[in-house]
C-alpha cells in the first residue's frame, strides 16, 4: 500500500469522501475524463446500450429472443421457452454466474463494475454525459449549484431534469419490456391510460426510482447499497490485477519546480486521479471499497505523465505484487480452483441444454389401488399421467399399449391435450384381458404419440394376478 505524505497510511479510512465531517452528503464534482481507456469504455457501453435496447425487438420465429418474465415465471432465452421444469437449468446457470464472477474478481478485481454494470454505464456514460454537455465541467457544474437561482440556472437545473426522467421513463418501459415482451408493452402504450393504471403506476414508480438513483443517489449505489464492493474484501489477493498505484515509483510526490534537483518520485501530486474519480476517493492510499475501477484516475495520470516527460502507467492495471517484485502472476491456487469449478457447472450446464428434450413424459400407476374388474370380463388399473409441453405449440397426445394385443387404453375425461408451455395432468385405465394377468406384475410399454410422431415410450407396469378358474 501507498504510503501517506502526512506519515499516516491509515487516515483515510477514518471519513468518507461523500461525507463531510458534519455527517451530511458531500457532492461529487468529479471532472470530465479522457483518454484511451474513456474511449475504449465509451465504445464498449455503446455496444452494450445497442444490445440492451435492441434486444426486445428481436424475433426468432415470431418469439421474442429474450423474456424474463420473473412474475409469471416463464422465461425465453434465445428463443427457447423455459418454465418452472427447468429450475435445475436456472439454478446452474445463476451459480455458474456468480463463480465466474468470483473468478474475474480474484483475477482482475471489479472489471465488471467499471465496464459492465449497467449503474455505471448509465451513469457515466450516459446522465453525466449528458450534465456535462448542459452544466459544462466540475467547476462549472459547482459555480452553479452555488449561485443564485436566475434564467439561465432554472433554464439548465430544469432542462437537464426533465431530460433526466425522460430517460428514466425510457429506461423503466425497456426494462419492462423484458418481462413482458415488447409486442405487449407496445399494446399498453398505444391503448388508452385508464385500461391500464395499475402498470401506469407501477411504471412511473420504477422511473421515479432510476430517476433518483441518477440523478441524487448516484455514486452511493456503489458505495452504500452494492454488495459486491464489500465482497471484493475477501475475494481480493495480492495477486487481482485491480486499479493500482505504483508507490515504488511516485513516491515521495512533490511538485515540480523549475531548476529545482529533487529526490521525489514521479508523483507531482497534481490530484487530478481525484479530480476525475466518481466516487472521489484517493487511489494512492491503495485498494479501496469504494473503486469501480473505471479507469478514470489511469486515463488523468497517463495524460500528465507524457506532459512531464515521464512513463506512463505511473496508475494502472497491476497487483499488489506486481508492483513489489515487477512479476505478473494470473495462476494462483484460487483462481484455478474457481476456474475447475466453473468448467465443471459450464459443462454440466451445457449438457443438459443439448439434452433437453421439447416434452417431459411421465406415467405412474395411482399408488393405493388394486386391480378394478370391469364389466366385460377384464380388469384394469388406474394411472397418473404428466406431460409438460416446453414448446410454444399445442401438442395434441394419445397413447398406445404395444406390447398385449387386446388390451385397451381409456382416458378419464377430455381429450389430451396440452397447450403451449402447458403442464398438462391427466388419468387413465389400461384395461387387459383376465387371461392375461397370469403374473403379480405385468410389464406394459405405453407410446405416447403426437401428430403421428412418438414422443417418447414408456416402461411401466400392470399390478393384478387374477388365477385362472
Amino acid at each position: 500500500m501507498a504510503l501517506d505524505i502526512h506519515g499516516d497510511e491509515e487516515r483515510f479510512r477514518d471519513s468518507l469522501a461523500t461525507m463531510t465531517k458534519e455527517g451530511k452528503r458531500n457532492w461529487i464534482y468529479p471532472k470530465k475524463p479522457s483518454g484511451s481507456y474513456y474511449n475504449a469504455r465509451t465504445v464498449v457501453s455503446i455496444v452494450l446500450l445497442v444490445f440492451l435496447f435492441a434486444i426486445p425487438f428481436i424475433k426468432i420465429n415470431g418469439h421474442p429472443l429474450l423474456i424474463l418474465n420473473i412474475l409469471e415465471r416463464k422465461f425465453i432465452i434465445f428463443g427457447i421457452p423455459f418454465g418452472p421444469h427447468d429450475f435445475h437449468l436456472f439454478g446452474l446457470a445463476m451459480i455458474s454466474i456468480i463463480v465466474s464472477i468470483f473468478l474475474f474478481t480474484v483475477v482482475y478485481g471489479r472489471i465488471f463494475c467499471g465496464w459492465i454494470c449497467p449503474q455505471t454505464i448509465f451513469l457515466e456514460m450516459v446522465f453525466r454525459k449528458i450534465e456535462y454537455f448542459i452544466e459544462g465541467d466540475a467547476n462549472k457544474q459547482r459555480a452553479l449549484n452555488n449561485s443564485p437561482m436566475d434564467k439561465n440556472k432554472f433554464f439548465k437545473k430544469s432542462s437537464k431534469h426533465i431530460i433526466f426522467f425522460g430517460l428514466s421513463f425510457l429506461i423503466s418501459n425497456i426494462f419492462l419490456s423484458y418481462i413482458i415482451g415488447m409486442d405487449k408493452l407496445l399494446q399498453i402504450v398505444t391503448s388508452p391510460p385508464s385500461q391500464h393504471l395499475g402498470g401506469l403506476s407501477a411504471i412511473s414508480i420504477f422511473s421515479g426510482i432510476f430517476y433518483w438513483v441518477f440523478s441524487y443517489f448516484r455514486e452511493q449505489a456503489c458505495t452504500l447499497v452494492c454488495p459486491y464492493g464489500r465482497l471484493q474484501g475477501v475475494m481480493l489477493d495480492p495477486n487481482s490485477i485491480v486499479i493500482a498505484y505504483d508507490n515504488i515509483r511516485g513516491e515521495p510526490r512533490g511538485k515540480i519546480r523549475k531548476n529545482e534537483v529533487t529526490n521525489n518520485g514521479d508523483c507531482i501530486d497534481c490530484h487530478l486521479c481525484v479530480d476525475v474519480c466518481p466516487t472521489g476517493i484517493d487511489i494512492r492510499n491503495g485498494t479501496q471499497l469504494e473503486c469501480v475501477n473505471c479507469t478514470a484516475c489511469v486515463d488523468a495520470c497517463d495524460d500528465v505523465m507524457v506532459k512531464v516527460k515521464r512513463p506512463k502507467g505511473l496508475i494502472r492495471y497491476a497487483s499488489k505484487n506486481e508492483i513489489e517484485t515487477g512479476k505478473r502472476k494470473l495462476f494462483t491456487p484460487r483462481s484455478i480452483g474457481y476456474t475447475i469449478v466453473l468448467v465443471i457447472l459450464i459443462s454440466l450446464t451445457s449438457y443438459l441444454l443439448i439434452t433437453r428434450s421439447d416434452v417431459e413424459l411421465s406415467i405412474l400407476r395411482t399408488p393405493g389401488l388394486l386391480y378394478q374388474e370391469q364389466p366385460d370380463g377384464r380388469i384394469s388399473n388406474l394411472y397418473d399421467m404428466k406431460i409438460v409441453n416446453k414448446t410454444f405449440n399445442s401438442m395434441p397426445a394419445s397413447l398406445a399399449l404395444t406390447n398385449i394385443p387386446g388390451a385397451e387404453i381409456k382416458l378419464i375425461g377430455n381429450d389430451l391435450k396440452v397447450g403451449p408451455q402447458e403442464v398438462r395432468e391427466a388419468k387413465f385405465f389400461v384395461i387387459i384381458p383376465r387371461n392375461l394377468a397370469n403374473k403379480l406384475r405385468t410389464k406394459l410399454e405405453i407410446e405416447v404419440i403426437s401428430n403421428g410422431k412418438v414422443l417418447d415410450v414408456i416402461n411401466t407396469s400392470f399390478l393384478g394376478k387374477v388365477d385362472k378358474k
